[in-house]
């Protein structure tokens, strides 16, 4: 999905994690700071922040002024 905030992630960002990591379904360092924020937002700065596969990360117990950060809520309907 798309939209216009980023979407905050369940991994802890690690800036050299990626670079090391398994191509499908990295799950981010055991441990960190800050989490991942996946996404283009409607606050960013350069273009190619706009796109879906823009990443970022911020501390999720920190307020930021510019509130560009959210989460989705997916259900899942059983037959």
């Amino acid at each position: 999905m798309h939209g216009n905030v980023s979407e905050w992630c369940a991994d802890w960002y690690g800036d050299r994690y990626y670079a090391k990591s398994p191509a499908e379904d990295p799950t981010g360092p055991d441990s960190g700071a800050s989490r991942v924020l996946r996404g283009g937002a409607w606050r960013c700065n350069f273009p190619v922040d706009f796109r879906c596969a823009f990443r970022d990360y911020g501390v999720p117990d920190r307020r930021y002024y510019f509130a560009r950060f959210g989460f989705r809520v997916a259900r899942t309907l059983t037959p």
